[in-house]
């Protein structure tokens, strides 16, 4: 929808959207409402909106006159495959060019950087954004494009220069700063097209976080501290830590009245369904992902995650929480497994901008004092911070403190040391099993490879472990509790290098947040800034505690199904049977013969054995306990060696891949 003409030649300024996928509480939106109508003006010294005329955002655009804005998006190539956007040429519609830039793959498990669940959510997100622009009215917009962002940058700016002047000149580059190594090398890129071409570059700070890095206890990122409950208490108390949020704009400068097109050889489609057509094409030329059985979906089962993107429905699904008053259950519910509410499912909203920590606490203080509108009739209304609002800003806080953990430790994010390899002079490197080389600990390799794919396929014969692999398959989602167990069974039982773990993660995660992501696999994984290390997640134990019916692992292990759990007792479980479906080894024979699994080579070669006691595991509080069980690795390969390693009952308060939702994990 391009802009109406004027007289004056347009001065246009470039937006850069990348992680800030929304019009409500953003600086730069904010910032450049202000350049189509005056200012707000309000009364109330408590509301929760900031004053328009804030001294720490100068109307910047009117210095640089400002008449038109470009507001873009771009799928950028070394994290999004997009090859689907290839577009035949004009001599020959026979066959599709090559993409001039390589697959997005990650460096060590080769798994696509972006799988199909993350591109639907930010195909989504970018749509709905483009959606509320056009709704103001004011002829603005999202201009979607894809490629290398420097060079879709280069040649927008080359494009107005080159022709008549009338066209307008790009006077200015803005974005959102990001953590993040290519992130970071994206910034400078811009910033050096800046400086040659002679226009202005800024990078605001992001402000989609907790607490804002003006008000952090600390001015150098090099006195963070490295652990996280040292950096929680320097804020606490949390409740009063938030600044307010920014007024939604009601009118933005329109779009230029030209837009140069899409850099050949790719072409942008004009309709939602396309534009996921486009992104999902070379996913699913192979929808395995290498796997040789992947795992199929359940019958009768369905997502924790059936949420679409957008900032519409971020907000619609923040009103429902709080409406229902699951906020107030958060602290009793987060460890769930099974269903939509038992956490937040905010932390894909959350890692993309279509909503911001600041706006969740606000509402939260609404519900809290009873001056909202949402949640009247639900627990907790109008009676103060609970036990559950409060926890979930405690997990908002998590989500900050990794973003400032990447930002202090840098490329260390992606070590396989990790940040303790950086934290301390003489770190006790762990020794990993790799897929390319053997790591000197008498590993094979080709072994390694075979019980990742077992890893990633679900089929571990861990029934936690391979409910949870198989619903990230399917889902893009997975649980806290169950991302702390895959983490700590990955690196701890079996000793295969962590990165690959993140990797799989990043590939299928919904709500993958880069900081949060490879911040918690450090941690569980014993390399990041975890002040206890080698504490190790017992999955037998796990699931006794947070599924102890078994209702989620026969969720997502449709094999196990028939297994009767029935006692006794009417409505009580035979513990001794239960055991069977956290690790199908332990079935009788018989069962297993009923059941049609007794061939299969995870119930009868699992990769781990780890013989549990039910009796034993009687007041066991699931947190860290000093007992140990031995666990012993019953791989075979059909027929090939055995191996032992140690299974502990240990467990932690951290959060994996995000944490909770709320940190890009699962709240």
């Amino acid at each position: 929808m391009p802009g109406t003409s004027s007289s004056v030649a347009p001065r246009i300024l470039i937006y850069i959207l990348r992680y800030d996928l929304r019009i409500s509480d953003n600086p730069i939106f904010h910032d450049l409402s202000r350049l189509t109508k005056p200012p707000f003006a309000y009364k109330s010294s408590t509301s929760k909106w900031t004053q328009t005329d804030r001294s720490d955002a100068p109307a910047l655009a009117e210095a640089l006159g400002v008449t038109h804005l470009l507001p873009l998006y771009i799928f950028p190539a070394d994290q999004v495959e997009i090859s689907g956007f290839l577009s035949p040429s004009s001599s020959s519609t026979a066959q599709l060019p090559k993409s001039p830039y390589p697959e997005a793959k990650s460096r060590i498990g080769k798994f696509w950087r972006t799988g199909p669940h993350r591109a639907t959510f930010i195909a989504e997100s970018v749509w709905a954004l483009k959606q509320e622009l056009e709704a103001l009215g004011c002829g603005t917009s999202v201009v979607i494009r894809v490629g290398a962002i420097k060079d879709i940058v280069e040649n927008i700016v080359s494009w107005f220069a080159g022709e008549v002047d009338d066209d307008g000149e790009i006077v200015g580059v803005w974005m959102t700063s990001v953590e993040g190594t290519e992130e970071k090398k994206d910034e400078r890129d811009v910033r050096q097209i800046a400086k040659k071409r002679g226009f202005e570059f800024k990078a605001w700070m992001d402000e989609k976080y907790f607490v804002d890095d003006r008000d952090l206890p600390f001015s150098n990122i090099s006195d963070l501290p490295n652990v996280y409950t040292t950096y929680r208490k320097s804020l606490e108390p949390l409740y009063d830590r938030p600044r307010r949020v920014l007024r939604t704009p009601t009118r933005l400068p329109p779009l230029p009245l030209f837009i140069p097109p899409q850099p050949m050889p790719f072409s942008i489609p004009s309709a939602l369904d396309d534009l996921k057509s486009a992104l999902l094409t070379p996913l699913n030329a192979d929808p395995s992902f290498g796997l040789p059985v992947p795992p199929r979906w359940p019958q009768g089962t369905e997502s924790a995650h059936p949420f679409t993107g957008g900032e519409r429905a971020a907000n619609a699904r923040l009103k429902s929480l709080i409406s229902s008053g699951a906020m107030s259950r958060y602290k009793d519910t987060r460890n769930g497994m099974l269903g939509t509410d038992f956490s937040t499912k905010l932390s894909a909203y959350l890692a993309f901008g279509c909503l911001t920590a600041r706006q969740v606490h606000w509402a939260l203080v609404d519900f809290e004092s009873g001056s909202g509108r949402d949640g009247i009739d639900a627990m907790g209304f109008g009676k103060g911070e609970n036990e559950g609002t409060k926890a979930v800003r405690f997990e908002l806080l998590w989500r900050d403190y990794m973003r400032l953990c990447a930002r202090k430790f840098g490329p260390r994010l992606f070590h396989v040391d990790g940040f303790r390899g950086a934290a301390t002079e003489s770190p006790q490197r762990k020794r990993w099993k790799y897929l390319d080389r053997s790591s000197g600990m008498g590993d094979d390799p080709i072994k390694t490879r075979e019980i990742f794919i077992r890893f990633l396929s679900g089929t571990t014969g861990m029934g936690l472990i391979d409910a949870s692999q198989r619903e990230l398959f399917l889902t893009g989602y997975t649980s806290n509790r169950a991302r702390q167990n895959v983490a700590s069974f990955l690196a701890a039982h079996l000793g295969i290098d962590w990165r690959l773990g993140a990797e799989w993660y990043e590939s299928m995660l919904i709500d993958y947040d880069a900081a949060n992501n490879w911040g918690n696999w450090q941690y569980v994984a014993g390399v990041g800034n975890d002040p206890r290390q080698g504490r190790v997640f017992n999955p037998v134990k796990q699931a006794l505690e947070y599924d102890p019916n078994g209702h989620y692992i026969r969720a997502w292990v449709g094999e196990l199904r028939g297994v009767n759990l029935r006692g006794e007792k009417d409505g009580e479980v035979d513990q001794e049977k239960l055991m069977g479906v956290f690790q199908a080894w332990r079935m009788k024979e018989t069962e297993k013969e009923q059941l049609g699994i007794r061939s299969l080579d995870w119930v009868e070669w699992p990769l781990i054995r780890i013989p549990f006691s039910i009796s034993r595991a009687r007041g066991a509080d699931g947190g860290g306990g000093s007992k140990r069980g031995r666990g012993r690795g019953g791989y075979r390969g059909r027929g090939k060696g055995r191996g032992s390693r140690r299974s502990g009952d240990g467990d932690q308060t951290g959060r994996m891949a995000g944490g909770n939702e709320l940190n890009s994990g699962d709240a």
